[in-house]
């Protein structure tokens, strides 16, 4: 063969293969374009949510899975956080006006029902045991023979008396003890417990109804924990209960469900529990993490597996199958669940449902796009 005639040959090959390349080019890029220009159908419903219609073979990859109704366990376990028995706390305010002589406690000593806490100067003391005195010496002159009606008004200016200076503070002991007026008078703890709050020094002024000192009672306190609406029937006002903590890991406190709030939060669909704990030895510390355990009759949940779920802007949503190929974009309501893979359903799901598993963040734009959305 002539060189000639060989250079032409192979030239000949060579543009025989780049045209039938350019043409399982041409016929990819338009099996591509058809793809990424797949549209699905859209089925407007008055009054109710929109469908979609959608068969698996349209989107490669996509399955199904059906919402399960798993048993609970009998032991309900729930997070909360430790805080003071609302009943046992106290704050001790001023009743008068004065000035802060000495101080005999500080912010974390624990006190006694009774114990002097501060010395308050205030001559509004003086006047009151001054009145109070002369009560007692004028109940003292009319028990004389022959002064019966004057000893009935002397009595009750005494109880009187007496009664004022109980409202400015003092306790039936000190009253008692009052043997001439004097301006300084013993402010007095009125619950044992912890001082949590403390807002005075020595020399400083007071008013009436001012704060001194804040006090609380730590055995026992209350643990509030959150359950799920799903939950509620298993839960009772009395129910046994014990408690956990990061803190004391080996130790066990034991308490009772002591209310259950009246209403539950909408965004998570969670409601409070009360509970009252024992705590000996005052371990426990108001604002630490517990973990709180409650023996009850078993119950159900709903799951779903997570990769069925599409997060977009603040909420979860699932493709539920409603009709054959046709679908329902829905807002779902989870939680955590302890297998993993999957997630707790707790509001727009319901068991037996099939929804759009694998895939379902392409079924997501899919949905955008049968609704004139680019993105």
């Amino acid at each position: 063969m002539k060189p000639q005639t060989f250079d032409r040959t192979l030239l000949g090959v060579l543009a025989l293969a780049l045209l039938c390349a350019a043409c399982q080019s041409t016929s990819a890029s338009r099996q591509e374009e058809s793809s990424a220009g797949f549209v699905p159908t859209l089925i407007r419903q008055p009054g109710a949510g929109d469908l979609m219609e959608l068969k698996l073979s349209q989107v490669p990859g996509m399955t199904l899975a059906q919402v399960r109704q798993i048993e609970l366990s009998r032991v309900l376990e729930a997070n909360g956080e430790i805080s003071f028995d609302e009943r046992q706390v106290a704050t001790i305010s001023s009743r008068v006006a004065g000035r802060i002589e000495q101080v005999k406690i500080a912010r974390w000593d624990y006190v006694r029902k009774g114990q002097p806490i501060i010395l308050l100067y205030s001559p509004d003391f003086m006047t009151a045991e001054a009145e109070y005195l002369e009560a007692l010496e004028t109940q003292k002159a009319s028990s004389r023979p022959g002064l019966g009606a004057n000893a009935e008004l002397a009595a009750q200016m005494v109880a009187a008396a007496r009664r004022k200076l109980e409202l400015l503070g003092l306790e039936p002991a000190d009253i008692d003890a009052v043997r001439a007026p004097n301006t300084v008078t013993v402010v007095r703890a009125p619950i044992s417990g912890s001082i949590v709050e403390s807002k005075v020094n020595r020399g400083s002024q007071v008013n009436p109804g001012d704060s001194l000192f804040g006090v609380g009672t730590l055995d026992p306190i209350w643990i509030t924990a959150h359950i799920y609406e799903d939950d509620l029937a298993r839960v009772h006002v009395g129910q046994q209960l014990q408690a956990v903590t990061t803190a004391y890991p080996n130790d066990t406190f034991t308490g009772v469900i002591a209310r259950i709030s009246p209403g539950i939060n909408p965004d998570t669909h969670t409601l409070e529990l009360r509970c009252q704990v024992r705590n000996p030895g005052v371990k426990l510390k108001p604002q630490m993490l517990a973990r709180v355990r409650i023996v009850t009759q078993p119950g159900y949940a709903l799951v779903v597996p997570q990769k069925a779920l599409v997060f977009e802007t603040d909420a979860y949503y699932a493709f539920v199958e409603v009709a054959a190929g046709r679908f329902e974009r829905r807002k779902v309501g989870i939680s955590s669940w302890n297998e993993k893979g999957y997630a707790r359903v707790v509001s727009g799901l319901k068991a037996g449902q099939e929804v759009v598993s694998d895939e379902s963040v392409q079924v997501n734009a899919l949905w955008h796009l049968a609704h004139g959305e680019t993105s």
